[in-house]
């Protein structure tokens, strides 16, 4: 069996050079890996990518997003040349990160957008970030009640994605310790539920060549979902109902087999419906937006359509803040 390494251990088999420059801020526990693309005249931006994406996934966007903001895309930890915390990837982790993030790299009040669990970071953010800190926020298709293990509201990780994450925890291993890559693709046939296996994704096919992003990726966040303990201590409708800024959700592709209780997509209509509730009910404007027939990601599909939302909520902020 041949195994791979990959990491901040091993640079020289995992990083590549990108078209913007990038640079590490110090938040304390975690060396956070940033890019950033506009002048500091401009409105400034955070970007959070979703899980197995490194902050050049939103390359394409910052070319035009750099025209009218100042843009920060982050590797979270466990991502990207981002720093390795073995134990410690936790939403209250990763949320903290991006508050030392902000007071250290940005240093202003910002605009969060991010993307699946990046988006779900997004609204712990609305949510705990200190009053001031946020002025707004992009839940740019997060899996809100459906990352969860036992959610308030429709289904669980376990009828998401959540059996791709227990293969890839078990042959690739915390901090690729195992590096099963083959064993993986193999057993993606026999161990994943027949939902799952059918679906176009790289790392299931047999033919394919390790996705640069899984390179960057520590699988231990996969163990940490499938685990559940990812957010032990953050339950999603306690969180969004102290959301404390106005918000743009954009959900994108989902489909719910109500014989066999699966959903594929992030957040099913019901779930959607209620994290609207609840943030409306925290006081909160809500912008919801449906794309049902967009991928996952919109910065990655269509950074054009990704980009023009993005100036048109800054311009409803500051038109409300007037």
């Amino acid at each position: 069996m041949s195994s791979y390494r990959f990491g901040p251990d091993n640079p020289a088999e995992t990083f590549v050079a990108h078209a913007f420059p990038e640079q590490t801020i110090d938040t304390g526990e975690a060396v956070i890996n940033y890019a950033v693309a506009g002048s500091p005249d401009k409105p400034a931006l955070l970007l959070i990518p979703g899980q197995t994406e490194s902050w050049w996934g939103y390359e394409q966007a910052m070319g035009l997003l750099k025209q009218h903001f100042q843009a920060f895309a982050v590797d979270l930890r466990g991502q990207g040349r981002s720093s390795r915390t073995p134990g410690r990837y936790t939403i209250d982790n990763f949320g903290n990160d991006m508050v030392r993030f902000i007071h250290l790299a940005i240093k202003r009040p910002v605009i969060v957008s991010g993307l699946s669990s990046g988006g779900v970071i997004t609204a712990w953010l609305c949510a705990y970030a200190m009053p001031g800190t946020i002025r707004g926020a992009h839940y740019e298709d997060p899996p809100l009640f459906s990352s969860e293990v036992s959610p308030s509201c429709g289904q669980s990780i376990r009828q998401t994605i959540g059996p791709i994450f227990a293969l890839m925890s078990k042959y690739l291993g915390d901090q690729w310790s195992v590096g099963d890559w083959a064993g993986m693709q193999k057993a993606a046939k026999t161990e994943l539920p027949d939902w799952l296996s059918n679906l176009p994704m790289p790392m299931l096919s047999s033919e394919s060549e390790i996705p640069q992003m899984l390179k960057e990726y520590d699988p231990e966040w996969a163990r940490a979902f499938w685990e559940g303990s990812v957010y032990e201590s953050c339950d999603h409708a306690r969180m969004l109902a102290k959301v404390k800024c106005p918000v743009m959700y954009t959900h994108h592709f989902r489909r719910v087999d109500e014989a066999q209780g699966f959903l594929l997509g992030a957040a099913s209509d019901l779930q959607a419906k209620r994290a609207c509730e609840l943030a409306s009910g925290a006081g909160q404007q809500i912008d919801y937006r449906s794309f049902p027939q967009m991928p996952h990601s919109m910065h990655g599909t269509d950074p054009k359509l990704f980009t023009q939302l993005l100036v048109e909520f800054e311009a409803n902020l500051r038109s409300a803040a007037r």
